[in-house]
């Protein structure tokens, strides 16, 4: 992060973190709180190792990581992640897609936590470890616009979809300002605006999937290699999304609660984080 951007941060949250002085000892900066979180969510390192580092209790830093977490959410959640309310705003998304009609692309990513007690196997998953998982809708320039992360590692993506408000929204007709169809560059045939998905979602008509695999024709494979392509959006957006924060490669041993707050601020921290290098669909 940026110094600049670092002290902004800084900045916007000191009203929430800030905690008076004791006569047992002196509360810890906001910066010096902020700067431990962001440590840990980078480097992924345990809160016993990196206390020696920051000459503060491990005890301590797992409160002040909860602390920061949920201020980061608070302040920015609003501000970053937010489906766009008005049509003028879907039409800027799909204008980032090269005039495709899409406006967004949809896919699920397991992250790894330690087995809750007594969950069985509600969150054992398909790979062969236990993790929560976060469905995401991204733009065109790698930034989530939705995210979901409140089922567990057994459950599908089409699961996950198919119980969202995003899905609700799309198929009741209830998003607002969502667009009505339009002709596609130099063609005069109305298209619907949609996003896109792999072959586990249904499809419909705002949910473009690829063709089956079987007995394909030239032109479907052709649609389907220009639909993966669209598609890999969601899957550099984890990739990106991971290799800034460390954390989301490992195996985390906090409350299953806590894994997805700690997942929601790496999502809101990815979108205040400079764009990744423009790709061409």
């Amino acid at each position: 992060m940026p110094p600049a951007m670092f002290d902004k941060v800084v900045q916007s949250l000191t009203p929430r973190l800030t905690k008076q002085d004791t006569n047992y000892r002196a509360s810890l900066e906001t910066g010096l709180k902020v700067a431990i979180t962001l440590r840990h969510l980078a480097s992924g390192n345990t809160y016993r190792n990196m206390q020696y580092a920051w000459r503060v209790p491990y005890n301590t830093i797992s409160v002040v990581v909860k602390e920061v977490v949920k201020a980061i959410i608070e302040e920015y959640t609003d501000e970053l992640l937010f489906c766009p309310t008005t049509e003028q705003r879907w039409r800027d998304l799909a204008e980032q897609w090269y005039q495709r009609d899409t406006v967004g692309a949809i896919d699920g990513k397991h992250v790894a936590c330690k087995a809750p007690p007594n969950s069985s196997s509600e969150f054992y998953n398909y790979k062969g470890f236990y993790s929560v998982i976060l469905f995401a809708m991204v733009d065109a320039d790698y930034k989530f616009t939705y995210i979901d992360i409140s089922d567990n590692g057994s459950s599908s993506d089409a699961q996950i979809y198919n119980e969202s408000d995003l899905h609700r929204g799309l198929d009741q007709n209830r998003i607002h300002g969502f667009p009505q169809p339009d002709p596609l560059p130099n063609d005069s045939q109305d298209v619907p605006y949609f996003i896109i998905g792999d072959d586990a979602f249904s499809l419909r008509t705002y949910l473009m999937k690829p063709y089956s695999t079987r007995n394909l024709t030239k032109e479907e494979r052709i649609f389907n290699y220009r639909l993966s392509k669209a598609r890999w959006v969601v899957e550099k957006s984890f990739g990106i999304s991971a290799n800034r924060f460390r954390i989301l490669l490992t195996t985390m041993q906090h409350h299953h609660e806590t894994v997805r707050t700690i997942v929601e601020c790496c999502c809101i921290l990815h979108n205040l984080l400079p764009s990744a290098p423009e790709q061409t669909f």
